[in-house]
């Protein structure tokens, strides 16, 4: 009798991926035998990345990895996910916080998919703190996030803030530091 392929999900924004979200995918394929990493494409809210960067980057970032895809979508995840026969979605947890709005979700995508089940595998700890969020706001701010982002994502952040690619790469062009208050120092 041959085992039944397990094909998962994991969906997600990915604006930009980051190195939390790659823990998430190598311990993933350690577990099914082909992962998904679905791209929620959302008219109603616009990415910093569009759909096709996010995969380039994606695909960039994960390349030589066997047993992964990457593919976007519109509409319910549940959808996609019987669309692409996958019986399991994979949701990545930094902090507890996470859990109560996952797990609601993972009980609506149970109702209407029977068949799915969603895993929740813990981001390791040195990615608790990982956002695509935070990874763009430092960005923004000229800040470095090497060793937190593939360096081909790390070009692209650069590249959309208008900074100089390389470590603790600051604006080109940007808001004077605010001027030292108190007494010089000699």
């Amino acid at each position: 009798m041959s085992r039944k392929t397990r094909i998962a999900v994991y969906p997600g924004s990915f604006d930009p991926i980051t190195y939390g979200h790659i823990d998430i995918i190598d311990r993933s394929l350690a577990v099914f035998d082909t992962l998904i990493v679905a791209i929620a494409s959302n008219p109603n809210k616009k990415g910093i990345f569009s759909v096709p960067e996010r995969i380039e980057m994606i695909r960039a970032s994960l390349r030589g990895r066997k047993g992964v895809e990457v593919a976007s979508f519109e509409g319910l995840l549940v959808y996609f996910c019987r669309e692409r026969k996958a019986d399991v979605i994979v949701r990545g947890l930094r902090v507890i916080s996470d859990f109560e709005f996952e797990f609601q979700m993972a009980m609506m995508n149970k109702r209407m998919y029977p068949v799915v089940e969603t895993v929740f595998m813990m981001t390791g700890s040195q990615y608790f703190y990982l956002s695509s969020s935070i990874i763009k706001e430092v960005v923004q701010f000229g800040g470095a996030v090497d060793g937190l982002v593939p360096p081909v994502v790390a070009e692209h952040l650069n590249e959309r803030f208008g900074r100089i690619a390389g470590e603790g790469a600051g604006p080109r062009h940007g808001p004077k530091q605010p001027a030292r208050r108190g007494r010089a120092r000699r």
